[in-house]
């Protein structure tokens, strides 16, 4: 907000580099397959069946990339809930990386509809409604998008400031004042929204009961996944304040993301403890003998490998924070995958691979979400600092 005293400011600089047209080349591709799928229909792309109606497309672009676009959830918690307002730099670009990851999880929930032409009526027809995880899902994440917009707008709103339109600047400063004087309410649903949503991700996988591997099904699942989002968050914020500070020539925020590496350190462990205490509890750590076993113990690990890193001495290290943050990454998306395709068992007649087309569109939305993250921070005040003479990225 603008009453805060770092300034904003665009990246500037040439927008179509070598890196942004490999990226659009990318997502190009991936969209050309995905309108093949609205054409031919979505068996003409995946592999995908009754038995796994969910494939990469939900585990991957849904499950994790909406947790990736949890790092504005979890930063808004330290820096409005907690007041820690010394990670306030990091708001932003935080906010900008969630309304990337949520808009196109819902591309990927669209591309991943059979009657996606009718997705249109889950907000329209209320009689409806009933009490399903996926349509609180579905509602939330809508809601979310319109949210993160609005907590947006004052970077639109200061680049309209800089414009030469008279117009243009009477609007901006209006808009200014309406997000200072209505910031929290604003905050309280950017806060609300994803409380409930994550954790219905975690309860959606508590319908299938049985077929769902014991050492991933437990009552538990909702707030695994909701403090899980808050995990990938922060690691997402340190990973996104460090490639951007160097991508775009930036102030390094290496002491903020040491004192932030801590926190999500010790959110990982307790998160770890209470994983791991569960399964003792339920009587089902035989199970780790198993082939499930490998897999509960890689999201384990990895996740104990980076929060041993973050809360050592070495988190105040630049490199070490980003590979930390990895490992973070990677164990608490670990989890989700495991828990949406790998301890799914719908019966021995029915296997999942994701085929080809499948990851084409998953990768061209990850290559589009990073060109839209460039062409944004060029363009519009999101990162804070100086701004450097030109950009390479």
């Amino acid at each position: 907000m603008s009453h805060h005293a770092e300034v904003h400011t665009p990246v500037g600089g040439r927008l179509l580099t070598r890196p942004f047209v490999a990226l659009l080349a990318v997502a190009g591709l991936g969209a050309m397959v995905a309108l093949y799928r609205v054409l031919f229909g979505i068996g003409a792309v995946s592999n995908l069946s009754n038995g796994y109606p969910w494939g990469v497309w939900i585990a991957i672009d849904v499950v994790i990339g909406t947790a990736i676009g949890c790092g504005g959830y979890a930063v808004g918690l330290l820096v409005y809930i907690l007041n820690r307002g010394q990670y306030h730099p990091l708001v932003r670009p935080a906010v900008l990386t969630s309304l990337l990851g949520y808009g196109l999880a819902v591309v990927a929930v669209m591309i991943d509809l059979g009657r996606y032409w009718s997705l249109w009526k889950v907000p329209i027809y209320v009689w409806r409604w009933s009490h399903s995880p996926q349509l609180e899902v579905a509602l939330c994440v809508a809601a979310y998008c319109l949210v993160l917009l609005v907590e947006l707008s004052p970077a639109l709103f200061e680049k309209l400031l800089t414009g030469a339109s008279e117009k243009a600047q009477r609007l901006a400063r209006s808009g200014l004042r309406f997000m200072e004087r209505n910031f929290v309410w604003v905050l309280a649903l950017g806060l609300l929204l994803p409380t409930m949503h994550q954790s219905s991700l975690g309860t959606m996988m508590l319908l299938p009961g049985p077929k769902v591997h014991p050492l991933w099904f437990t009552p538990w699942l909702p707030l695994l996944f909701l403090v899980n989002c808050i995990i990938i968050g922060f690691a997402i914020v340190t990973l996104e304040a460090t490639f951007s500070a160097v991508a775009f020539g930036r102030k390094r925020e290496t002491a903020m993301l040491a004192s932030l590496a801590r926190v999500a350190g010790w959110v990982a462990v307790g998160w770890l403890v209470f994983r791991v205490a569960e399964v003792t509890l339920a009587g089902e750590l035989g199970l780790l003998a198993s082939g499930y076993g490998v897999a509960f113990l890689a999201e384990v690990l990895t996740l104990l490998a980076g929060a041993v890193i973050l809360l050592s001495a070495r988190r105040h290290q630049a490199t070490w924070q980003v590979r930390g943050a990895v490992l973070l990454l990677l164990g608490g998306s670990l989890h989700r995958i495991n828990t949406y395709l790998v301890a799914f068992r719908p019966g021995a007649h029915f296997s999942y691979f994701p085929a080809l087309p499948e990851l084409l569109i998953t990768i061209g939305i990850m290559a589009a979400e990073v060109a839209i993250y460039i062409a944004v921070v060029k363009t519009f005040p999101i990162l804070a600092g100086r701004a450097p003479a030109a950009s390479q990225a």
